[in-house]
């Protein structure tokens, strides 16, 4: 895969440990539909978040984060215009969530303590480069290896399939 560059901007939406996926999606809104899930989105651990949020801006949470259940918080968070998860950790599901959606995310473990909510970061998606605007402070992620660059770069898991289903004659 071609290295191009690929920069997220964006202030820091900041949660603690253990983040589960109903503080992200309440169950309560599931029913009533996107433009409810969206208006609803991470409001019991920040109220004002889905009022103030914009797009490409950059939720960082620390250790186990996504814990619970296999709702897909990652996606409600990027259909409010996060642009890039950063955390500590991520729950497994969580993390292929993320990436499944389209959605970039890096663990960092405690280099995450470097980051405090309203900083403005500067994340390179294909590099791991995470550069704090506001203190100055750079971090190394692990990049993220190129087959998971190719189903973020294509909008998700879906859309790389439907993208590529001419190679798959079952898909056809």
């Amino acid at each position: 895969m071609e290295k191009k560059e690929w920069i997220v901007e964006g202030n820091v939406w900041k949660v603690g440990n253990n983040i589960n996926t109903e503080s992200i999606q309440p169950s309560q809104w599931q029913q009533a539909g996107p433009e409810a899930m969206k208006a609803h989105c991470a409001e019991l651990l920040i109220p004002e978040f889905p009022k103030k949020v914009k797009k490409n801006d950059i939720w960082v949470a620390g250790s186990n984060f996504g814990c619970s259940s296999s709702r897909n918080a990652a996606g409600s968070l990027m259909d409010v215009g996060i642009g890039v998860i950063v955390c500590h950790s991520a729950s497994r599901i969580c993390y292929r969530n993320s990436i499944n959606s389209g959605l970039p995310i890096f663990e960092i473990g405690e280099e995450v303590n470097k980051i405090k909510m309203g900083d403005k970061l500067k994340v390179d998606i294909m590099t791991g480069v995470i550069e704090n605007l506001t203190t100055g402070a750079k971090i190394q992620a692990k990049s993220l290896p190129d087959f998971l660059l190719e189903i973020i770069e294509a909008g998700g898991a879906r859309q790389k399939i439907l993208k590529e289903k001419n190679k798959y004659p079952m898909l056809k």
